[in-house]
């Protein structure tokens, strides 16, 4: 489960460093670029969430059936991964809820 993004598949315009000039072509039609952006991100690290914790399950399901292919131990891991994967969707998601809670509440 790998949530970070590499910077040849963000768009210009999101790559850190890289400083948008007024007037140039690449605007906000520049962060739909490759990769579909911060949403395609986005989309792409709740997938890999989900499919951990559909692993996780599957495996705790495995577990209980006494399968003798699926160790204890892998279990355990899986569910720590599905766990901090889920831990960490939910500060993501507090933080954008901050944000436009912030950016709502400024003046203009």
């Amino acid at each position: 489960m790998d949530l970070k993004l590499s910077p040849l598949t963000m768009p210009t315009a999101v790559r850190p460093g890289a400083a948008v000039r007024p007037g140039s072509a690449t605007g906000a039609a520049g962060t739909q670029g490759v990769g579909g952006g911060f949403s395609g991100a986005l989309k792409s690290a709740l997938n890999s969430v989900s499919a951990a914790q559909n692993e996780s399950t599957r495996l705790q399901q495995e577990v209980q059936m006494e399968n003798p292919k699926v160790s204890l131990e892998e279990t355990m891991v899986a569910i720590q991964k599905a766990q901090i994967g889920f831990q960490a969707t939910l500060h993501v998601r507090n933080r954008m809820v901050q944000a436009y809670t912030d950016i709502m509440n400024m003046q203009v």
